[in-house]
């Protein structure tokens, strides 16, 4: 299975971005999939989920501002990201769930087990 994110880049604050996670080797609406991110010297954050069924679950830090979704046809995961703030500057990654995960585990990294090389976002 490979993740390949692209889309980020550098934009202003109140700008937006939308990222794009590309799945091979397995197929994205039937597997727990999120998106996290990783500021310079910190750890990774989830940061929007959605599961097998299209259930979605977004951190309260982007709550309303970002919004994760899937199209099955290209097989590829989208983060959209508006009203962006310089605290959302991170790598962001995507991420894949092989097996099931509780809900309650949608943002703890260790719960998944496949990843992308991430993608930069800088916001100024």
């Amino acid at each position: 299975v490979q993740l390949v994110e692209s889309g980020g880049g550098s934009v202003k604050a109140g700008g937006s971005l939308t990222l794009s996670c590309s799945v091979s080797g397995d197929t994205v609406s039937s597997r727990y999939m999120a998106w996290f991110r990783q500021p310079p010297g910190q750890g990774r954050e989830g940061v929007a989920a959605v599961d097998s069924d299209g259930r979605t679950g977004t951190a309260d830090s982007v709550k309303g501002r970002f919004t994760i979704s899937q199209d099955k046809a290209k097989n590829t995961l989208y983060l959209q990201m508006n009203s962006l703030k310089p605290e959302d500057t991170a790598m962001y990654y995507c991420a894949l769930a092989a097996s099931p995960i509780r809900v309650s585990d949608e943002f703890r990294p260790s719960a998944y087990n496949v990843w992308g090389r991430g993608t930069q976002v800088t916001v100024s």
